[in-house]
């Protein structure tokens, strides 16, 4: 496949256009920083676009050419997930972006999602539950899935919705939970502060992230929402414990000194079967 990529310099994307191209893809990927780009290992293999999808340029599309699909994965301004330049900006630029992509003729479409979506319940969380997002985040991502299905109303295409819950790995933000763990353990720190821990969340590898959006991208007739994720609670203590032990280290932890999030629940974790049934099935 001919395939489009956006953020494909960030956390995501990274992993992500090297997924793709070791399972024989052609891939575009758009970025704001060429030299930047140029740093990845994959930047020979792939054909760089510097663009900047906020602006109008009337020459864009005939410069992308003939494309299969689109994977957007490029959002500003995470991981700040209250503020409103999310609705205010980044909704209607991916919205009139997406929607021109489809114009110029590229008939598939994969945008990655938050799990933040589903809103503050706890439990087991499937993709047929009704969103009930409540930070500024998970409103604009939901609004421009909601757009894009009425849109497609008026001009067909594949939308697929790939719902992401939590990931680390290697170039993960430095403010994250493990990165600021390792970063305590290379310090030689004694402790490390962290809150109560009994949380439950769903982690992936950021590598495992990127094989589940390669096998969705590869497989247009699985449209609609579709969780990317372990399907597996943890607590946040035993992940950071894991990680602990991983590095040998020896560092205590400092349980209770930050409170818990109040725009997230206790315990939530994503309904993995929908893509595990189609890996089942290759």
């Amino acid at each position: 496949m001919k395939i489009v990529v956006t953020g494909a310099t960030g956390f995501i994307g990274a992993h992500l256009v090297s997924e793709l191209l070791s399972r024989g893809h052609e891939i575009l990927a758009l970025v704001r920083n060429e030299s930047n780009a140029r740093s990845f290992h994959w930047s020979s293999e792939v054909r760089l676009v510097t663009a900047d999808i906020g602006c109008r340029d009337s020459g864009f599309f005939e410069r992308l050419g003939d494309q299969d699909a689109i994977i957007h994965l490029a959002w500003p301004g995470l991981p700040n997930y209250h503020a409103p330049f999310h609705f205010e900006e980044n909704l209607p630029t991916a919205y009139r972006f997406l929607t021109q992509c489809v114009t110029a003729g590229i008939s598939q479409v994969l945008v990655t999602g938050t799990c933040f979506e589903y809103g503050m319940r706890e439990g087991c969380l499937s993709e047929g539950l009704e969103c009930q997002p409540t930070n500024a985040y998970s409103l604009a991502k939901d609004t421009l899935r909601k757009f894009l299905e009425v849109w497609g109303q008026q001009r067909p295409f594949t939308l697929q919705w790939a719902r992401l819950f939590y990931m680390y790995g290697e170039g993960q933000n430095p403010r994250s939970l493990l990165a600021q763990l390792d970063r305590a353990i290379d310090d030689g720190d004694a402790v490390f502060n962290m809150s109560g821990g009994e949380q439950l969340r769903d982690y992936l590898p950021v590598e495992q992230v990127a094989q589940r959006l390669a096998l969705l991208v590869e497989h247009p007739e699985l449209t609609g929402v579709t969780n990317i994720c372990s399907g597996a609670p943890i607590s946040v203590r035993r992940l950071v414990e894991q990680r602990i032990a991983e590095r040998d280290a020896q560092i205590a932890l400092n349980l209770g000194h930050y409170p818990y999030p109040s725009y997230e629940p206790m315990a939530f974790w994503g309904d993995s079967g929908r893509l595990q049934s189609l890996a089942a099935g290759l």
